[in-house]
């Protein structure tokens, strides 16, 4: 922990940010002109702890680093509750389903191979994520997919004749449903951005803050990790 402190105090050092913006200060720095990019993880049981986690550090980093800002939560749908993940780390989610005060919601994969259980098979039957999903679209929104949640988007009608990807076995199958398949470690489709892999949460996290925050603070991120993005990004 000390060591990622003093590589944070190294980026935003680097990156210019105003001393009032750090972690420890961020509350005595004006707010910024158009305001933070509000980012919502999705809950649900059976999600893949690498899914959710990895982006939710991208994104509260890159608020750090950014002179716009960063508010991530994590959400899910019905009421708060606490959220049984993929292998047994319990999340409390209080926050519930709110797509209009979202500029990105992310969701996570998990429980593909088990048609029983919790997961995004689960979910699929259950039927209130996608129905959800499929009603937020709007100017202004991505919705992003990690490794096999892109299935919830495809159950939503969100990824049908659309360039996607998802995890390697598991691309058959999304490509059956109607996505249009690349061969991509994330695909940025506009309002729809998927990645595939596990541990594709932090390459789908950073391409999205060099997109939406710059490539000073995605950069910088990178650093904090120590880590530097992987694989191919398809855009159009």
């Amino acid at each position: 922990m000390e060591r990622r402190n003093i590589l944070l105090g190294a980026a935003l050092l680097g990156a210019g940010v105003p001393a009032a913006q750090t972690l420890g200060a961020r509350g005595a720095a004006a707010a910024p002109r158009n305001g933070p990019l509000r980012v919502h993880v999705v809950m649900f049981d059976g999600a893949e702890e690498q899914d959710f986690i990895a982006p939710y550090e991208v994104f509260s980093l890159a608020g750090a680093l950014s002179e716009r800002g960063v508010e991530v939560d994590y959400v899910t749908t019905g009421r708060p509750r606490l959220v049984r993940s993929a292998f047994g780390t319990r999340v409390r989610v209080d926050r519930v389903w709110d797509p209009r005060s979202a500029d990105v919601i992310v969701v996570p994969g998990g429980g593909y191979r088990r048609r029983e259980g919790p997961g995004v098979w689960a979910e699929i039957a259950d039927g209130t994520l996608p129905r959800a999903l499929a009603d937020a679209p709007r100017r202004g929104l991505t919705i992003a997919s990690l490794c096999t949640g892109a299935f919830l988007l495809s159950e939503a009608g969100l990824l049908r004749g659309r360039p996607c990807t998802t995890h390697h076995r598991a691309r058959a199958d999304l490509e059956a449903r109607g996505g249009v398949l690349k061969d991509a470690r994330v695909v940025d489709d506009g309002d729809v951005v998927t990645a595939g892999g596990v541990t594709s949460g932090l390459d789908l996290g950073l391409w999205l803050v060099r997109r939406e925050l710059g490539p000073d603070t995605a950069i910088g991120v990178e650093g904090v990790l120590e880590y530097r993005a992987d694989g191919t990004v398809w855009t159009r």
